[in-house]
């Protein structure tokens, strides 16, 4: 071999040996980092339907064993229901039904989850290594107009109260409401009783969740709150405009109040190309292509099972990655700096991930992905964590 030849392999074997150092960097910054995720549903997708997730559940994102893989130590539980309630008690019932289901998890499982209530409680739960628990309540309707019911929530343990879902309540609007529906709407933002939420979250400790507010709502509570606000699950509109994104302006005024941006991991807010094509793929598109099928066959079960195949083909070839969700923390990072930007996956919310963030084993890739962009360590653990953590102790 000539001299060239020599100076070509021992290149090749410099940049192949780096990968695995990288890796081994990685994972050492990632197994002392304090992750959390800000946004979890799978209280209502799996455990109220009684589902045992300390055992493997390969249809879903979540369970005991990938989110020990995946080395999270702490996470917000979203408490979800929608506006029509399943408990004929209302939605306030709803909220208390997950919480139960929740307790009932912890209680046949305390070697390996604990639910906390406080920075401290969260502290010694993860020197304990096991994973902390936090609550959140998705969605201000639940509170039924009733701030005796929010004080109620807060004793059940609610860390966090989201404003609104995408349905607007009485005293906020939503996003989707707000963008898509503002001729419909009584009122715009927060009414006064909903500025006195605002405040009887910060009196109890309870952090304000701006993610799926209306930006009128939006600005408004950033406006009331004397404490940091966190949109658990949001990404940036600059990257890929959609209604529950948010803008740099909003970004700009969560770093000015001291809060955090936690990334959703939705396709969908994402991508605009993975929702556009989703969009395309519209009831009417449905409709038709499902008649069509039954048209030629007469059965009902093949024709929505052509569709879902068909639905999944066209979807994932447009599917973002692991790349394009860092580049929404990079984005906010470069915006307003390091301190402001976390993790808020809406594991079992959403119906499509990134290529390489298939569940909740996959957070690793997210800190080998920081790192290779020339991330510091310290950078990389207010991401992971150190955010969150930060404005849950100067709430709570």
């Amino acid at each position: 071999m000539n001299l060239q030849g020599l100076k070509t392999t021992g290149l090749l074997c410099l940049l192949l040996g780096s990968f695995p150092a990288m890796a081994q960097k990685a994972a050492k910054i990632h197994n002392k980092a304090i992750l959390i995720d800000g946004h979890n549903d799978v209280i209502s997708s799996s455990i109220s339907e009684g589902r045992d997730i300390s055992r493997p559940q390969p249809d879903r994102h979540t369970d005991f064993i990938r989110w020990k893989k995946g080395g999270l130590d702490v996470q917000f539980f979203s408490v979800f229901t929608g506006p029509v309630a399943h408990n004929p008690k209302g939605v306030y019932a709803d909220a208390n039904d997950q919480i139960d289901s929740l307790e009932a998890l912890v209680s046949r499982h305390p070697q390996q989850i604990l639910l906390a209530r406080t920075y401290k409680e969260i502290k010694s739960g993860v020197k304990q290594k096991k994973l902390v628990g936090l609550i959140g309540v998705e969605g201000g309707h639940m509170i039924e107009d009733d701030l005796g019911k929010l004080e109620a929530l807060q004793k059940r343990g609610m860390r966090y109260l989201t404003l609104t879902w995408n349905n607007s309540n009485s005293w906020a609007t939503s996003a989707m409401d707000e963008t898509l529906h503002a001729d419909t709407l009584h009122h715009k933002g927060l009414t006064a009783f909903g500025r006195s939420v605002v405040k009887k979250l910060n009196e109890l400790g309870v952090l304000v969740d701006l993610s799926h507010t209306g930006e009128q709502t939006f600005y408004d509570a950033i406006a009331v709150s004397s404490k940091p606000v966190i949109l658990s699950h949001s990404s940036v509109y600059n990257l890929c405009p959609v209604f529950r994104n948010v803008t740099d302006d909003q970004i700009r005024a969560v770093a000015k109040n001291g809060g955090v941006i936690c990334i959703n991991f939705y396709s969908g807010f994402i991508s605009k190309t993975f929702e556009d094509r989703a969009a395309l793929l519209s009831d009417n598109f449905r409709k038709q292509f499902i008649d069509s099928v039954l048209a030629n066959t007469g059965d009902s079960l093949q024709a929505r099972k052509q569709w879902r195949n068909y639905y999944r083909k066209e979807t994932d070839a447009v599917r973002p990655t692991l790349s394009d969700v860092v580049d929404h923390i990079d984005y906010i990072v470069k915006l307003v700096g390091d301190n402001y930007v976390g993790i808020g996956s809406d594991f079992d919310g959403i119906g499509s991930v990134p290529v390489g963030l298939e569940d909740v084993s996959c957070y690793p890739k997210i800190t080998e992905e920081l790192l290779k962009r020339g991330y510091s360590k310290r950078s990389i653990r207010k991401i992971l964590g150190g955010n969150v953590l930060r404005v849950i102790r100067a709430s709570f």
